[in-house]
């Protein structure tokens, strides 16, 4: 019963976190006209996504010092406060300071709750339940953008931070009253200098991303001096994760092929995740004419398959092994990536479900085997460590991903605009600009909407193009997993690993 109490408690607090990443994306337009600056609408996601990136390494390796239940607790509140923080903001810069504030709790929770899942069930229970943690993934990115549009539509776009306040508070108290652990503090060393060097390096690298091609030329000085930045400050964080007696990234875990490789593939299709839920609603309401309630209820099927694959992989982990469990699910998400380019903007709806349950159905796959060989991996003590790598390998994709997948976009309308002369045709900047905002077709002539949609269409085929051999490419890298499931002796250190007895 303390059991099921607890899993409610991380199902919550987790399910607060996912759609944290999700839910802003209706209210944007609507924070914009109410705090203005829609040059920094996009670092709303960033800020939360890099602090989560960020704080996550670093939460995990404090929960191995000093247990899981603190480490919950404290970041349950920073997300709460943020949340708060969030619905009293005045300006675009308060929000995203707070938001920041939001990832930095979130960057404690997921990481963390994982962690428990592995430290309180048996291995044969860990598939399972590790499944319904992750199809919460799964359900947010379906729940979230409708929950948003909701709040906003009846209630004011604070009421999609608010809501987080009354149901964080429960998951809080369902993990204090319930969770027990025997703890014994360690001296802890926290890697500020690793945390600083990535953070500086990254937050380059994510404006020039986003900014390069669009507000600076890529040749500008600003452009090359951020990416000078990024490549000086990156390379550093290495050097630093290298020597440091506690490293933010436990870089050592590299060594053991399965977390290695898990980690690779799991970044990569992560970006697939971030892209998918960005652009698909995107090719709904822009090439097909369809509204918002359609786009979003196009992700349904993606839900529905990420709940059934992460049930079915824990079941299969056991029987056919970790590898081939693991290139099912990437199997799914390129079959998904590669749908995608193929249909048209007539194609009928019945495919595009299609597609997204097959996509979703991977994802619940693979991010399940990849998470219990991140646990399974390594002995208790380096298990927060270990998970902690695979969420920070997870999001730092999604972070990416957004910046790189955005930009790509955006050149691309640029280009066909330019190669089809929409400017001779009286299609302004601000036409080109109004593509990608809500409400557009009503406000635009026939003429320029189907100008302005086969460029829309051009460009979102290029970009499913690129999704889908970045798919190819991680399933092709999960071919190095061993066959079955490596488990250390409780105890070892994760060096043992590599010679560690089957599962």
């Amino acid at each position: 019963m303390k059991r099921s109490f607890i899993l409610a408690g991380l199902l919550l607090a987790t399910f607060l976190s996912a759609i944290e990443g999700t839910v802003i994306g209706p209210a944007g337009p609507t924070i914009v006209s109410d705090l203005g600056s829609v040059q920094l609408l996009s670092w709303i996601f960033t800020a939360y996504l890099l602090t989560m990136a960020v704080s996550t390494p670093i939460f995990g390796k404090i929960s191995d010092l000093y247990g899981r239940k603190l480490v919950f607790l404290i970041g349950c509140t920073l997300f709460l406060l943020g949340s708060l923080l969030c619905c009293l903001s005045q300006n675009m810069e308060q929000l995203i300071a707070f938001r920041a504030i939001q990832g930095l709790g979130a960057g404690a929770v997921v990481p963390v709750t994982f962690t428990i899942i592995g430290d309180i069930y048996r291995i044969e229970e860990r598939g399972k339940i590790q499944g319904w943690i992750s199809s919460v993934w799964g359900i947010s990115s379906l729940v979230g953008p409708l929950l948003g549009g909701y709040f906003v539509d009846n209630l004011g776009w604070q009421w999609i931070f608010g809501f987080n306040v009354p149901f964080g508070l429960l998951a809080m108290w369902f993990v204090f009253r319930y969770l027990k652990e025997e703890v014994t503090p360690r001296s802890a060393k926290i890697d500020y200098a690793g945390a600083v060097t990535f953070t500086v390096g990254i937050t380059a690298l994510l404006f020039v991303l986003s900014a390069g091609g669009q507000y600076y030329a890529w040749e500008s000085p600003v452009i090359v001096g951020l990416s000078a930045v990024a490549v000086i400050f990156l390379i550093m964080f290495f050097v630093v994760e290298k020597r440091a007696a506690a490293p933010m990234v436990p870089l050592h875990l590299f060594r053991i092929r399965d977390i290695r490789v898990a980690n690779i593939s799991g970044l990569l299709a992560s970006t697939l995740m971030i892209g998918l839920t960005s652009y698909l609603p995107l090719w709904v309401q822009g090439v097909r004419g369809g509204n918002a309630t359609e786009s979003g209820l196009l992700l349904a099927p993606m839900s529905v398959g990420w709940l059934i694959g992460s049930v079915m992989a824990g079941r299969m982990l056991l029987k056919i092994g970790s590898r081939m469990t693991a290139l099912i699910g990437l199997a799914g998400i390129a079959i998904g990536s590669g749908g995608l380019f193929l249909v048209g903007g007539t194609s009928p709806d019945y495919v595009l479900f299609v597609l997204t349950f097959i996509y979703g159905l991977g994802f619940g796959f693979a991010f399940t085997i990849f998470t219990i060989i991140a646990q399974s991996s390594v002995g208790y003590q380096e298990r927060g460590s270990s998970t902690a790598l695979h969420t920070f390998m997870r999001t730092l994709g999604q972070t990416i991903g957004a910046a790189a997948f955005g930009t790509w976009l955006n050149y691309r309308i640029s280009a066909l605009s330019a190669e089809q002369h929409l400017a001779d045709s009286g299609i302004s900047d601000s036409d080109i600009n109004q593509l990608l905002a809500p409400h557009t077709e009503g406000a635009l002539s026939d003429e320029k909407w189907a100008l302005l949609r086969g460029v829309l269409e051009g460009s979102l085929h290029s970009l499913f193009v690129i999704m889908f051999v970045i798919a190819l490419i991680s399933w092709l890298t999960a071919f190095a997993l061993r066959k079955r499931l490596v488990v250390p002796e409780e105890g070892d250190s994760s060096s043992s690993a590599a010679s560690g007895q089957r599962a």
